[in-house]
C-alpha cells in the first residue's frame, strides 16, 4: 500500500452492504481501506482479515462461537481480538485509524479497537446507539460517534447520506494527518478546571505562557479527570496543575461526576511534577439526576437546570482529605499542595451559598494528618480565584520543573 490505510472493522454477515459502500466511498477519496470481519456468520464478501483471525487474537475459536451461538460471549472475544489486531497494525504502521459501523454489539467491537489507538488517530463510529449514553464506548479517547438515524438494512435514501458523511469524515481525518499542525507541541501543563475555578486557571494560563508553557485545561466532570489522567499516562505533559480536585467529592460522597478511584495517580507514577489544590471540593454534583433522599436536609444549591450541588460536610471532608493524601503520598515526583484558606470555589467565598470555613478547616486538618513528608503543604490566606493564588501555584510548579528562575514572576 502507498500509504497508511483505514481499518474498516465490521460484521460482514449482517453489514456487508454498508461496509462495501464505506470502502468504496473512502477509497474514492484516495485513502486505502483494510476490511476486518468480526461476524460469526457467512461474510457478504471476502475481507482482508477474516473473522477467524480476529477470534484467535481474542483467545476464542470461530467454530466454537458459531456452534454455541452465544452473542455476548462472541462479542467479548471479538472485542479483544479487534483491539489486539488494531494495536499491532497501528504500531506496524499498516493503519492510521479505524472506522466502523454497527448496532450495540458492533459498536462495542469497533470502539474497542478505537480505544487502543493514540490520541489524534482517526476514529469514526457509525452507530445505532450514538444518541444514547455512549461513555462506555468512547471512554477517554477522541472517538467520533455518528448517529445512524435508522437501523442497518442495506443502502437507502436515509442511510446513504449518513454513511456518505461518515466516509468523508474518516477519509478527511486520514488525509489531514499529512498536514502539519499549526500549534507547536512545546511544553505542556495539564490543568483541572470547573466553572467555579475558571479565574484561577485563566490567571495560571497567562503566567505559564510567559514562562514558555502551554496550559491544557480539562473540565473536571468525571470524564474530564479520567481523560487528563490517561493523557498524563501517555506522557503528553511536562507538569500538572491540578487545582480542581472536585471529582474526589463525587467519588467519596456519591455524586454523578466522579473520575473514579484512580484519580491523582498518573502523574505520581511517572514522577511528573504536580501542584494540587482543593478546587471545588466544597461541592458534590448531581448532573441530570435527582439528589438522593438521604441528602434532603443538607445544604443544596441549584446550579442550573441540569445540575444540583450538595455542600460537603466536615465528616465527608475528613475522608476526602484522607483519600487525596493517600494518592499524593505515593507520588514518585515532587508534589506541592496549596490550600486557599478563604475558599475553594466561587460558591465557597464570603457571602456565597457554600461558604463554610469550619468545613474547609476539617479538610485542611485531614490533609495535615495524612500527608507524608514527601508532600509539601502550604496554607495561603487567599481565595482560590485570587490572582495571587494562581501566581503561587505557577511559582511552585515552575520551581519543581527547575524553570522558575527563567520567568519574569520572581
Amino acid at each position: 500500500m502507498s500509504r497508511k490505510a483505514l481499518a474498516l472493522i465490521v460484521s460482514l454477515d449482517t453489514k456487508a452492504p454498508e461496509a462495501a459502500y464505506l470502502r468504496e466511498r473512502i477509497a474514492a477519496q484516495g485513502v486505502d481501506v483494510v476490511v476486518i470481519d468480526f461476524g460469526t456468520g457467512e461474510p457478504g464478501f471476502v475481507p482482508d482479515v477474516p473473522a477467524e483471525a480476529i477470534a484467535t487474537l481474542g483467545h476464542g475459536d470461530i467454530a466454537a462461537l458459531r456452534q454455541e451461538r452465544n452473542r455476548a460471549a462472541a462479542i467479548d472475544v471479538m472485542m479483544r481480538g479487534a483491539a489486539a489486531w488494531a494495536a499491532k497494525a497501528y504500531i506496524e504502521k499498516r493503519i492510521c485509524g479505524v472506522v466502523s459501523v454497527g448496532g450495540s454489539g458492533g459498536t462495542a467491537v469497533g470502539t474497542a479497537a478505537m480505544r487502543v489507538l493514540p490520541f489524534g488517530a482517526p476514529k469514526v463510529m457509525v452507530s445505532t446507539v450514538a444518541a444514547s449514553d455512549i461513555r462506555q464506548y468512547v471512554g477517554t479517547r477522541d472517538v467520533t460517534m455518528i448517529n445512524s438515524v435508522v437501523d442497518f438494512a442495506g443502502i437507502n435514501a436515509i442511510s446513504e447520506p449518513v454513511l456518505r458523511g461518515a466516509a468523508a469524515a474518516a477519509a478527511g481525518m486520514a488525509l489531514a494527518l499529512k498536514a502539519p499542525l499549526t500549534s507547536k507541541k512545546g511544553r505542556l501543563v495539564a490543568a483541572s478546571q470547573f466553572g467555579v475555578t475558571t479565574p484561577a486557571i485563566e490567571h495560571a494560563g497567562r503566567l505559564l505562557a510567559e514562562a514558555g508553557y502551554t496550559l491544557v485545561p480539562f473540565h473536571a466532570t468525571g470524564i474530564g479527570g479520567r481523560t487528563m489522567e490517561d493523557l498524563i499516562a501517555d506522557r503528553m505533559f511536562d507538569g500538572v496543575l491540578d487545582l480542581t480536585t472536585t471529582e474526589w467529592a463525587d467519588e467519596v460522597v456519591g455524586g454523578t461526576l466522579s473520575a473514579g478511584a484512580t484519580r491523582l495517580e498518573a502523574a505520581g507514577k511517572l514522577g511528573i511534577a504536580q501542584v494540587v489544590a482543593p478546587g471545588a471540593l466544597d461541592m458534590v454534583n448531581f448532573f441530570m439526576a435527582p439528589v438522593p433522599d438521604r441528602f434532603a436536609l443538607r445544604k443544596l444549591h441549584r446550579h442550573n437546570a441540569n445540575v444540583t450541588l450538595l455542600r460537603t460536610s466536615p465528616s465527608e471532608n475528613t475522608e476526602i482529605g484522607r483519600r487525596i493524601a493517600q494518592k499524593l503520598n505515593a507520588a514518585a515526583g515532587p508534589v506541592t499542595v496549596l490550600f486557599p484558606l478563604r475558599g475553594f470555589s466561587a460558591l465557597d467565598a464570603e457571602g456565597q451559598v457554600f461558604f463554610d470555613p469550619q468545613a474547609d478547616a476539617v479538610l485542611l486538618q485531614s490533609l495535615k494528618d495524612n500527608l507524608e513528608a514527601n508532600v509539601q503543604l502550604e496554607e495561603l490566606d487567599l481565595h482560590i480565584n485570587d490572582p495571587e493564588f494562581a501566581r503561587a501555584a505557577v511559582s511552585a510548579l515552575l520551581a519543581h520543573l527547575g524553570n522558575w528562575e527563567t520567568t519574569t514572576h520572581a
